[in-house]
Parts: C-alpha cells; structure tokens; sequence
C-alpha cells in the first residue's frame, strides 16, 4: 500500500508540472484520451490519486508519456531511466521500421487513431480466419 501512496504524491506532482490540476476529473480525460484500452472510470482514476491503488504497467507507460516524466520515476520513483515512447517502441526491428507511418498515425486525432486501429484489427482478424481455412484445406487434401 505505501507503494501506492508514494505513487499518487508523484502522480499529483508530475500533473502539475505538466500544467494540470490534479483532480479526478482531469486524469480521467487526459489518460482516456490517450489510451487505447479500456477507459478508465472517474472512480478508478480517483483511487490512483488517493494512493489505493497503482496502475498497470502500460498505463504508466501512458501516463508517463502524457506527462512528460520516465515510467520508471513516475512509477516507482527510480530516477533515471528512458523516456516512454522509448519504452513503448522497444528494439528496433521489422515492425518499427517505419516510423514515418507510425508517427502519422500518432498525430491523427484519438477518434480517428481509434478508426485505423479498429480497420487495420478487421484486416488481421480476416487473415487469421484465411490461414485456419487454409491449414483446414490442406488437411482435408
């Protein structure tokens, strides 16, 4: 629990670092508006400040990001560390090789990153359903 405690005393400050008022209300907005998961409620949120509970390690990875603070500080109060979108974005590789896409996607409004999301989610959903049927086919034959 003061795990926790020590969490909403840095959360609190880093929000009004960042310019905002640490209230409720206001977490709720900014972090809903930035996480693409389950929105979180006004009372979830309330509790992150009132040091009840601690979120999951990717919603400080958001909240980190939205803050402009290291999910390691905000989060555990480590000093030091890499920044979020460093964390988020991990090695490189073939899936990250094209930032240009990814941060084009980034700037679209959360409404229309939403839109992308659930479009490109459909297109692997279908590709999925078209390898089982494949793998069915070749069985059969």
């Amino acid at each position: 629990m003061e795990t926790a405690k020590a969490f909403a005393v840095r959360l609190k400050q880093a929000m009004e670092r960042a310019g905002y008022e640490a209230r409720p209300s206001v977490l709720e907005r900014e972090f809903n508006t930035r996480y693409w998961g389950k929105p979180m409620t006004l009372h979830g949120v309330r509790r992150w400040l009132l040091g009840e509970t601690m979120p999951r390690n990717d919603k400080i990875l958001v909240l980190a990001e939205w803050l402009g603070e290291t999910p390691q500080n905000l989060g555990f109060g480590i000093e030091g560390g890499i920044g979020a979108a460093a964390v988020r974005r991990g090695p490189r590789s073939g899936a990250y090789r094209d930032e240009e896409l990814m941060n084009a996607l980034m700037s679209l409004p959360v409404t229309q990153r939403r839109i992308v999301r659930e479009v490109i989610l459909t297109f692997a959903r279908d590709a999925a359903r078209e390898r089982v049927a494949t793998k069915g086919e070749r069985a059969q034959g």
